[in-house]
């Protein structure tokens, strides 16, 4: 059975996310897509969402909180989105299939790439072995304490540090500082999503907590 509070606490926090408001598109270097299907976006996974929660609740299992996703996913038309919004249709399905534990990357492959490249995908990540972790850094959210974990894939020596990134957490909301440090070719992000890295040849580091209270005030009107 799931972590009950916890889950719940994640699922609540991803229906009320704005997720597919103008910033949300910006983060990942695209254009917002038209405004009446981004309404219909966010209401199908909230509807999702939402039989996510009364599952959870009534001490549903991982196999019923994955037909609850598969029924959900089965609810987008994929000949109804670009690449772009397909991928991030799948980013939060994959997100919200982290959050109740389950496994629904077979299934993201499939509806995105279609059975035959998805079992190509498959052969050659096999073939690849697992993605490797070099390092972990951790730090606590500075309002609930949750843990906000980098994940280090790659390294690279000559890559500049950017010593101001500002993270959101993803259960509370809060911004916290982040400082990965340099030669940091790849990582993934835990508990938390990217807002804003702030380059040192243009933020003094006074400048750049300047830049980050402003956000902590003005982004939560």
């Amino acid at each position: 059975m799931t972590n009950q509070p916890s889950t719940l606490e994640k699922l609540i926090a991803f229906r009320e996310l704005d997720k597919f408001s103008g910033s949300a598109w910006n983060q990942r270097g695209l254009n917002p897509s038209d405004s009446t299907l981004c309404a219909r976006l966010e209401d199908l996974f909230n509807d999702c969402a939402g039989n996510l929660i009364e599952a959870v609740k009534s001490g549903g299992k991982p196999g019923q909180l994955k037909d609850i996703l598969k029924k959900g996913l089965g609810q987008f038309n994929k000949a109804d989105y670009d690449t772009e919004e397909r991928e991030f249709i799948c980013d939060y399905f994959f997100k919200l299939s982290t959050i109740v534990g389950v496994d629904l990357k077979d299934n993201l492959n499939s509806w995105l790439y279609g059975t035959v490249l998805s079992t190509l995908i498959k052969v050659i990540a096999f073939i690849k072995g697992p993605e490797k972790i070099r390092a972990v850094l951790s730090q606590a959210c500075t309002n609930c304490g949750t843990r906000l974990d980098t994940f280090i894939l790659r390294k690279e020596e000559g890559i500049p540090d950017y010593p101001w990134t500002i993270i959101q957490c993803n259960n509370c909301k809060e911004y916290n500082l982040l400082s990965p440090g340099p030669n940091i070719k790849e990582l993934r992000f835990g508990e938390y999503s990217f807002v804003e890295q702030l380059s040192p040849a243009e933020f003094t580091e006074e400048q750049a907590k300047q830049r980050f209270e402003q956000i902590k005030y003005f982004r939560r009107k």
